[in-house]
Formats: structure tokens, sequence, C-alpha cells
């Protein structure tokens, strides 16, 4: 594939120094690591690797990715590990795609207590799908879903919510059958913000009241009780909003669904158009007028601030997992469910293409497109004496 002709990167290098220094009061250490591990990505200045076509000898140097899970160029290698560690855990059923958004009110909350607000989000709304899941007038059986952080919107703006991805069923609760769901819904999606909203509402005022949430800056009104009880109050005055597609295909096509979701950053290069007078343009999906594609051009200052508000804390898990997929009962429920439902008709296969070894990192050589080879591997202070390989001088 090849490289976009604009990068996060680039746009790091357009705004220089000056950006830094202005942002100093908002960014943290955080904040600045991940700037410097996208500027210095896939350059001379992380090392690198020799190598060498297997078909016509042609040799190319390759420099290090930096690692970062917010890069938008280290990710799809670490996206196909991930789904195909996720190929065994699949069961033959259809799967659903639920969605659980925190209102606006409280996004700029969230955005100063990212650990407290986020883990809330993570908690409650598994624990909204497992207890009614559980309800025996609506499914009556345990689920299993792993659930993923998004902070964005397709113009970068703050918008906290989670992907859940579940299998559309659950079993029982004396594990002696799996259960289908009933009705063509998988559950009431009313009834789901509803339960969702009161068990987060309460968590978060607990977390007030035993001092776990900041108020910096012009937050810090909210630090009183009564001004903090008007900011839940004013998050209650319309629904809280859970989304849910209708059920998909089976385990193929769950896993090219999930590499739109899994391991995703704020943006990635290749909606990035331009970058010009100080404007950075990038394609968006206007979701309110049928996903109509548009241009938006930002201030290379106001990019990179919308780009930085969803870095994440260190070490914060944005893909966890639930119910019988959890990591306690992975090993000892997924033989359970493969069992039940092999008594049941397996879920039509539907005809979507599968991942190959297409996107596994073995590049192609830029020559022949034959497989290119690593012939020797080399730190950074040799990057920079050593010249670029020679090429063959054909006969």
């Amino acid at each position: 594939m090849d490289r976009p002709s604009l990068e996060v990167a680039d746009i790091v290098h357009a705004a220089g120094p000056s950006f830094i220094e202005r942002s100093l009061r908002s960014f943290d250490r955080q904040h600045l690591k991940v700037m410097n591990a996208i500027e210095r990505c896939r350059t001379a200045a992380l090392g690198g690797h020799l190598d060498e076509c297997t078909r016509c000898g042609e040799r190319v140097i390759s420099y290090n990715s930096c690692r970062n899970r917010h890069c938008p160029k280290c990710q799809g290698n670490v996206r196909h590990r991930w789904l195909e560690a996720r190929r065994s855990e699949l069961l033959p059923v259809r799967y659903v795609h639920v969605v659980f958004t925190l209102p606006h009110e409280l996004a700029p909350l969230a955005l100063v207590n990212q650990k407290v607000i986020y883990g809330l989000l993570f908690r409650y709304s598994a624990a909204t799908l497992m207890e009614m899941a559980r309800d025996p007038r609506l499914l009556g059986g345990e689920i299993g879903f792993f659930s993923v952080l998004h902070t964005w919107d397709q113009r970068l703006q703050h918008h906290p919510h989670v992907h859940c991805v579940v299998p559309e069923g659950g079993v029982a609760p004396d594990h002696s059958q799996w259960i289908a769901p009933r009705y063509d819904f998988f559950l009431p999606v009313k009834a789901l913000g509803k339960m969702f909203r009161g068990k987060f509402l309460d968590a978060l005022r607990e977390a007030f009241e035993a001092g776990h949430l900041r108020f910096p800056g012009q937050m810090k009104p909210f630090a009183e009780r009564k001004n903090f009880a008007r900011l839940l109050q004013q998050s209650c005055r319309h629904k809280w909003v859970v989304y849910a597609k209708r059920p998909f295909g089976g385990p193929d096509h769950v896993l090219q669904y999930l590499g739109n979701y899994t391991h995703r950053i704020a943006i990635s290069n290749r909606r990035l158009v331009g970058l010009e007078n100080g404007k950075v343009h990038f394609r968006w999906r206007d979701s309110a007028h049928k996903n109509k594609k548009r241009i938006m051009a930002l201030s290379v200052e106001e990019f990179l601030r919308r780009f930085f508000l969803h870095v994440l804390p260190p070490g914060f898990v944005r893909i966890r997992h639930f119910g019988f997929l959890a990591n306690r009962q992975r090993q000892r429920m997924l033989p359970l469910c493969r069992h039940l439902l092999a008594e049941l008709p397996v879920a039509p296969a539907v005809a979507t293409p599968t991942p190959t070894a297409d996107g596994t990192g073995l590049w192609k050589c830029p020559r022949c497109g034959g497989d290119m080879v690593i012939v020797e591997r080399f730190k950074v202070t040799q990057v920079y004496v050593r010249p670029p390989p020679a090429r063959p001088v054909a006969a």
C-alpha cells in the first residue's frame, strides 16, 4: 500500500516547537511522549533494518516503528494479530453490536477524570447488558462479549462511548442449554439506556463523595456538592443513547467487522487530504445526513488540540472482555458454549472475505512484488553514517 501524501507526523512538524510551548499548560508527560513517538516513528531516529527481495535482490532500508498505540502508522499489524487471537474465541452464531454513549454534559468531566469515568463507562455498560440479559422475560441467560472504548467523533471532538460486540444468545443459568433470543431484537435499547443511566449516575455520585474526582480549571465550580448535583440533573434532561445494530453474520464476518473498531485512533492518515496555509483538511462522515462524506478544515493548532484530546492514560486498557468471555471464565465457558451450540443449527455463513496474509506486515518488493526479508538490523547511531543500499547493476 502506498504511503499517504500527508501524515499526522507532518502536521506535528508543521506546528513546530511553538505549538508545544503553548500547549505545556494543558499537555502532560503522556501527551508529550505520544507527540514525540509520532514525530519519530519510522524515521532514522528509531533505527531500522535492511530488507532484501527474495526474488530480484532489491535492497531497501526500513526504519523502525514507535509502537505507540496512538500512532496512526502502528495499528495495522497489532490489529491483525489481535483479530487472529480472537478467531479461536468466536462462536457459530450471529453477533450484535451495541453502543453506549455518555451525554455531552458529562464529557468535560470525563476529559479531566479519564481513568475514573472511562472505567465507570466500561463497568456499568457491561453490568447493564449482563443484568438485562439475565432477565427471564428477555433472554434469561449469561452472555459474553468484549467492549472497545472510543473517545472521538468524525470531527475529532470529544465523544466518549463504548462499542460492545455480543454473541446473539447466552448460556442458561444451570449451564444446560444455549438460549437464543425470543424476539427479533437482542435486548430493548430504551430499557438499556434507562438502566445504564441509573447505574452510571449512582456510581458517579459515589466517586464524588469518595473524593475520586478532580475539578481543575473551568471545572472547579463543580467541586461544590450543589453544582455537581445540578450537572447530573442536566445530564438527565434527555435520554441516554444506547444504539444497537441488527444482528450480523457468523465468525468470518465478525473478524472483518471487528477490524473497523479495534485498535483505531482518532483519525487515520488516509483521511487527511491536505495541509495548506496553516489549515489541515480531512475527510469526515456526516451521520446526520446519511453518512455523506465531507471535507473539514481546521487550523494546525486546533487539529492537534483535538487529536491529543484522545490520548489515554498510561496503562489504561481500552479493550475489555466480560461475561463468559472474561479472562477468568473463558477457558472453562467457551468449550461449554460450543458443546451446547453443537446441538443447534449453525448460523448461515455470510459471503464476506476473511483476513489474509496481506496484513501480517510482510511487505512486497517495490520493483517486482516479491517478498522482502530482513537481512541486517542496525542501531540509531549506525543510521546516520551508513550510505543507502546500492541498486544491483543490470547485466
